[in-house]
């Protein structure tokens, strides 16, 4: 049981650090671009980002890092507390007066890690 429990951490770490690398380039790259985008199509590519570095990550980690029976669960739940720990990235980085991007918010967050986690649920053996 208590591998299980390391092993869902593991796999939430993966996402998180996913996420920070790619709000690292965002960040890199927003200034030329100040325009807004659309939040639709916005929503979309951070969907696909999410799904792209998914697949990036089976390179790395080839197998599930989650025991089958808690495959659906992590499906659900990692992406929910990967989009509140984002959530609370840009609250902080906001609260500094640092630049807030869509990434840091809740549903762009849970976006790309829902990208990823489904990806990696359905590709990872």
């Amino acid at each position: 049981m208590l591998e299980a429990i390391f092993e869902f951490f593991g796999e939430f770490l993966l996402q998180i650090l996913a996420e920070a690398f790619v709000e690292l380039g965002f960040h890199s790259l927003a200034e030329p671009f100040r325009r807004r985008p659309n939040p639709w199509l916005a929503s979309l590519g951070f969907f696909l980002l999410g799904a792209i570095c998914g697949g990036l990550s089976l390179i790395a980690f080839r197998h599930n890092l989650v025991p089958p029976a808690w495959r659906l669960a992590n499906l659900v739940l990692t992406p929910l507390a990967s989009g509140a720990c984002m959530a609370l990235i840009g609250k902080w980085r906001a609260r500094h007066r640092h630049a807030v991007l869509r990434i840091d918010r809740f549903a762009y967050g849970y976006l790309f890690a829902l990208g990823m986690a489904i990806v990696r649920y359905f590709l990872a053996s």
